[in-house]
């Protein structure tokens, strides 16, 4: 069967009205909005994640040797997608995400992202070559103004899919309700896959970004 249930896009059932804040706000108020600081939102978040994925590749190579490259085949369910496919995917969505806020065509690496994403049920590469996407995504979010993405929260946005469903958004809409959600889609898949293969993972390695804000004094002995 081939992979459809986490990359095909279905309304539910009962579909109810979709989030207005954005438009409502600007018919409410009669004035344009201020430019929304969605960098210090969307690009840590997307760098930290990251980076802690590509922590469990590392993390998993070390741990169980014996599964080696096969373990980017690996799936939660059969008709999902491996997790060679999930962590381009992952990348995909922060590459996608600042180029469509910046209002900018798509980077030719999405679409390279994309097809070896595609075709990983078949050729999944290596733990070299998926560290080397995570890097090369990192290497694009650190090239960021400190302002690159602080854009109206109300700036229209038409996203579209391969299938044809096109979804109108607000910027504010499309980081709340697409962008952030896909992306942990994908991470959380991969971190899903690593453990259910018997990666040692838990929840330090999940939120290994919050140990910096650990209050002295607070952390259990045990």
């Amino acid at each position: 069967m081939a992979p459809v249930s986490d990359s095909a896009i279905r309304p539910p059932k009962k579909a109810g009205n979709p989030p207005e804040i954005g438009r409502k706000r600007a018919e409410t108020t009669g004035k344009g909005s201020s430019a929304m600081p969605f960098t210090s939102l969307l690009v840590p978040t997307y760098k930290q994640m990251l980076q802690a994925l590509s922590r469990w590749l590392d993390k998993a190579q070390a741990e169980i040797p014996e599964k080696g490259e096969a373990l980017l085949s690996s799936r939660l369910a059969p008709d999902m997608f491996p997790l060679a496919t999930q962590i381009r995917f992952a990348c995909v969505q922060a590459i996608e995400g600042v180029h469509r806020l910046k209002g900018e065509e798509l980077p030719a690496l999405v679409n390279t992202l994309l097809e070896e994403g595609r075709n990983a049920g078949e050729r999944p590469g290596s733990f070299a070559e998926a560290k080397a996407r995570i890097d090369e995504t990192v290497a694009l979010l650190d090239g960021l103004s400190p302002t690159a993405l602080d854009v109206d929260p109300d700036q229209p946005i038409a996203h579209e899919l391969p299938a044809g469903i096109i979804f109108d958004l607000t910027a504010e809409q499309y980081a709340r309700d697409w962008t952030l959600p896909q992306f942990y889609f994908h991470v959380m898949i991969a971190y899903a896959i690593l453990r259910s293969e018997g990666v040692s993972l838990g929840k330090p390695d999940y939120v290994a970004h919050m140990f910096p804000y650990l209050r002295p004094g607070t952390m259990p002995e045990n």
